[in-house]
C-alpha cells in the first residue's frame, strides 16, 4: 500500500486516537498498523506536527520508541517533560532509566494489536 503524505498522516491519527487509556505502543507498531512497516520515523514526524487544537484529540504521548524511551524532541525543548506528564497523568508509570532517559514499560502498558483488529477512519 502508498499513501501519500495527507494519507499517511490520517491514517496515523486514526490508529493513535484507538490507543486505549493508560496504554502505549511504539512508533514502528503504528507504522506497521497502517501499512507501511518501515516508515517509523515518517510516524514520529507526523505526531511532531501535529496541531494542539486537532480535533477530535490525537493522544500522542501514547506513541514511544520501541525500547519504550519517550523520545527527546531535541536540545532546549521540554516535549519529552510534557509526554511524562501527560502519561504520568493517565497513570502509567514512567521511570528514569540508566543514562537518564525517560522510560515506560512496554510489557506491563504496551497496547500491539494485530492490524486486523484497528479500523482506520478515513478523515479526508
Amino acid at each position: 500500500m502508498v499513501l501519500d503524505s495527507a494519507e499517511f498522516h490520517s491514517a496515523v491519527y486514526s490508529v493513535v486516537r484507538q490507543i486505549p487509556v493508560q496504554k502505549v505502543t511504539t512508533y514502528g507498531h503504528i507504522a506497521k498498523l497502517v501499512g507501511m512497516p518501515n516508515h517509523s520515523r515518517h510516524v514520529g514526524q507526523a505526531l511532531k506536527y501535529l496541531s494542539p487544537d486537532t480535533n477530535p484529540p490525537v493522544p500522542w504521548q501514547r506513541v514511544v520508541s520501541s525500547t519504550g524511551a519517550i523520545s527527546s524532541r531535541g536540545p532546549g525543548t521540554d516535549g519529552a517533560q510534557r509526554q511524562r506528564e501527560a502519561l504520568e497523568a493517565e497513570g502509567v508509570e514512567v521511570r528514569i532509566g540508566r543514562t537518564g532517559e525517560l522510560l515506560v514499560d512496554l510489557k506491563e502498558d504496551g497496547w500491539f494489536p494485530s492490524p486486523s483488529e484497528i479500523q482506520i477512519e478515513n478523515e479526508g
